[in-house]
């Protein structure tokens, strides 16, 4: 029986989507380049949105075909260069592309190699390469094809795709993914099938990408949220118009393939030799996860959460100078699109009072009063704030997981002794002026009260209850909040001002 608060069939996911995937693939005669949009694991971004998508069912997608697939990962030398990071996990896209390995070959799923794209012999991605090749990964490199993508008959010649080593492959179904967008995995299909057919083999390429959901509305909340999510890239949704010309059918898809296909259709037609079926942008995609949607309600109102929660996300980054103000502003405008405020999430304005309250009292820290907030899977929210003693994210968690656990306000679940040589060593060994607990440190002294403790002990249990629960805070989390709030697995957001008016925070 499905989960009533579910919105997403998972079940229903994975049987269309592999039939749709292994109809695609025989279609040209069993060797098919698929291009994996999005993330592969842990698609934190789906199951926000789609309450009830695990964020793993595309590995077990391809755990499932694992007898006719391998995979190809490719990385944009640009982002090895600058270390661009993945927001979610706060980790790089090379450590990114790294653990990526690791999770498919956890899934006994074979990685054919790695690909660096546009690559100029930068130093740093050339100990990225040696990185993965002293572990026996093989490393391709792809140049920057002049003209590209315009420029076809440069590009499918010896001097532009021809120019690219060919990457061997000996199953029926080539993954193609990356870490993040733009890292070349389009590119690096139409080469392998331009090598393909070449030595005479009938291969062809299609697209998986979740969202915008083709078979939903322009303006259907889960497609402007994807907006919203691509708003740093100045992507967009449309309908598409050659799908729309050829079969009267209205599909949505987004401006940078709707601008693409009729380069790519024609680069494909010269490779192929007008064996082509593809009509339009959308023709290319195998999604289906529009027809595992059980619960539209459902969906629409988590949508129009992670709406707000992308409006806030990068209003902090632009505060921290990572974003622009035309990010903020697109984020800002699709929220508008449905009358949508900061105030439609209702930790947002709870953790707010919390702030007041602290103040109203004299407590906080360095003159700065932080609140935050929780709100747990049963819709109970619970708030917290900073003192001497801790930041408001610490105060926050102990506060949730005593109530989780039944335990009186009285009690306490840190050891004044352990408080007290955690301050000593960040005042007299680290000379840390700040001698407020963040997160991670106050979960390292939960863990040890709990050795003599039986409410820590029975507190500490509850912690795992908090994964996918929303907390807000007044305040940007410390490194040291984040990272412990990440692993906890909650929905954060906060507002965009900063926890201390010193420029160096750890």
């Amino acid at each position: 029986m499905t989960d009533q608060k579910s919105g997403f069939d998972n079940g229903k996911y994975l049987k269309e989507q592999s039939k749709s995937i292994l109809d695609r693939a025989a279609q040209f005669g069993n060797k098919l380049y698929l291009e994996f949009g999005g993330k592969l694991v842990y698609d934190y971004h789906a199951s926000r949105v789609l309450p009830g998508f695990d964020p793993n069912v595309k590995m077990k997608l391809l755990k499932e075909l694992k007898d006719k697939i391998e995979v190809i990962i490719c990385i944009y030398s640009g982002d090895i260069e600058r270390r661009k990071i993945r927001a979610d996990f706060g980790i790089t896209y090379d450590i990114n592309a790294l653990k990526l390995i690791d999770d498919l070959r956890d899934g006994e799923i074979n990685v054919s190699g790695v690909v660096v794209t546009r690559y100029n012999g930068q130093q740093i991605v050339k100990q990225f390469m040696n990185k993965l090749e002293r572990r026996n990964i093989k490393v391709y490199t792809h140049r920057l094809i002049r003209g590209y993508p315009t420029n076809i008959d440069l590009i499918i010649s010896k001097e532009g795709y021809g120019a690219n080593p060919y990457i061997e492959t000996s199953k029926s179904i080539i993954i193609v993914t990356a870490p993040g967008p733009g890292s070349g995995k389009l590119a690096t299909c139409l080469s392998q099938i331009y090598h393909e057919h070449i030595m005479g083999i009938d291969a062809g390429y299609a697209k998986f990408e979740t969202f915008p959901i083709w078979n939903l509305p322009l303006k259907h909340p889960i497609n402007m949220a994807y907006e919203s999510a691509t708003a740093d890239l100045g992507d967009f949704n449309q309908v598409d118009p050659f799908h729309l010309e050829a079969y009267n059918i209205t599909a949505v898809n987004y401006n940078r393939d709707v601008e693409i296909f009729p380069v790519v259709k024609k680069i494909m037609q010269r490779i192929m030799d007008s064996k082509l079926v593809y009509k339009s942008p959308t023709d290319m995609g195998v999604n289906k996860a529009g027809f595992a949607i059980i619960n539209d309600d459902l969906v629409q109102q988590a949508a129009k959460q992670e709406l707000i929660r992308r409006y806030l996300r990068y209003s902090c980054e632009y505060a921290m100078g990572v974003s622009d103000k035309k990010t903020v502003q697109r984020a800002e405008l699709l929220m508008k699109e449905l009358n949508l405020t900061v105030l439609d999430r209702k930790v947002v304005n709870e953790a707010r009072q919390a702030s007041i309250d602290a103040k109203k009292k004299g407590k906080g820290n360095e003159g700065v009063f932080a609140g935050a907030a929780i709100q747990l899977a049963n819709g109970k929210i619970i708030t917290g704030n900073n003192s001497p003693l801790m930041h408001a994210a610490s105060s926050l968690i102990l506060n949730t997981i005593k109530v989780l656990a039944g335990i009186p306000k009285n009690i306490h679940l840190l050891s004044p002794n352990i408080l007290e040589s955690i301050s000593y060593l960040k005042s007299e060994i680290f000379n840390n002026k700040r001698l407020s607990l963040n997160l991670e440190e106050t979960l390292i002294a939960l863990s040890i009260s709990a050795d003599f403790n039986h409410s820590a002990k029975v507190a500490i249990d509850k912690l795992k209850e908090l994964s996918g629960c929303e907390m807000h805070s007044t305040h940007i989390p410390t490194p040291g909040d984040e990272a412990g709030l990440r692993r906890l697995g909650l929905n954060i957001t906060s507002d965009p001002k900063f926890s201390s008016k010193s420029l160096f925070i750890t």
